[in-house]
């Protein structure tokens, strides 16, 4: 089995978001420290953050958006004026290297050698739309890493899974009229940021691409699972993916909070087995997990730790 690669680099802890965030640079510290203490990190191979080039943001973001993040923050604005996203002098340098790192991750699983990989960046990524920072996103961290395997690897078809809590707003917005690129995902309705009916699945080329499975406060284990059974699992075998990206989100975690379900730290196992078993099926076993939401420092940690030890096998 290939190894997996993990993307850590300590400029992920200098976007401040001020005191009392929930998005906070201990999110980071977290996940390190319990990669590092669980003897994790020690099986796999570094990946290497760079900065995300203006053609590979543009990939998804429109070039005035672009400007835009880059005026807010050379001005010294406290938050992205498009919406709820806490700015700091650093914060462009640091969501450069995030999206530019899961950038070196896609090309460490499709040249480098690399099986799977995980992407402990921030800040996350999967609320900023095309031309919309917000939720606490200032570039779309996955979005990005999918058509840059399609563009710079020739891939045609990449799923993404987001269990996150909180819909994925950005990156269902960004491939709603796409045929090449699958977007299922579980998340609280009614809940921030108010998107995700099911009903929302997707329109021209995209048709029936976005499958959406809005839960009720309290979901778990049996809803969460189920849903990824009974719906991902054939429309991944029908759609034949060539890459698995996860927007992994541990604020779908119980106790977090910012969210309302249940899932525990074996539920994440199970949803890794079943994202691995999809890839092993459809992808030569090619899974990109990047971290989005998760605001209790302990249960962020135990839920990466969880998802890490399944990913890699």
């Amino acid at each position: 089995m290939p190894p997996s690669g993990l993307l850590l680099d300590s400029v992920y802890m200098e976007h401040e978001t001020g005191a009392g965030h929930p998005e906070s640079a201990s999110r980071y510290t977290a996940v390190t420290n319990a990669l590092t203490t669980s003897g994790l990190a020690s099986k796999m191979r570094p990946i290497a953050a760079r900065e995300a080039l203006d053609d590979e943001l543009a990939l998804v973001h429109t070039r005035p958006y672009l400007k835009m993040v880059e005026q807010d923050i050379a001005q010294g604005a406290h938050d992205l004026s498009t919406g709820d996203t806490a700015l700091s002098p650093k914060s462009r340098d640091v969501a450069l290297r995030a999206a530019g790192g899961v950038l070196s991750a896609v090309d460490g699983i499709l040249g480098g050698g690399l099986g799977s990989a995980f992407c402990a960046v921030r800040p996350p990524g999967h609320h900023a739309t095309p031309d919309r920072g917000m939720g606490f996103c200032i570039y779309n961290n996955v979005a990005v890493a999918a058509r840059y395997a399609q563009r710079r690897h020739g891939l045609d078809r990449v799923l993404i899974v987001d269990w996150d809590v909180h819909h994925g707003n950005g990156t269902q917005d960004t491939f709603y009229n796409d045929g090449s690129v699958m977007f299922f995902s579980t998340h609280q309705h009614p809940w921030y940021p108010g998107t995700g009916m099911a009903q929302e699945s997707g329109a021209g080329k995209g048709r029936n691409l976005t499958i959406n499975c809005p839960l009720a406060a309290g979901a778990g284990r049996e809803e969460v699972l189920g849903a990824a059974r009974s719906k991902l699992l054939p429309a991944a075998s029908d759609f034949k993916p060539d890459l698995v990206i996860v927007s992994a989100g541990f604020d779908s975690r119980e106790g977090d909070p910012l969210g309302g379900f249940r899932l525990t730290d074996p539920d994440f196992r199970e949803l890794t087995l079943l994202i691995r078993e999809i890839a092993d099926r459809h992808a030569g076993g090619r899974v990109l997990s990047v971290l989005e939401g998760g605001y209790s420092l302990a249960g962020l940690a135990a839920g990466v730790t969880a998802h890490v030890e399944a990913l890699i096998g």
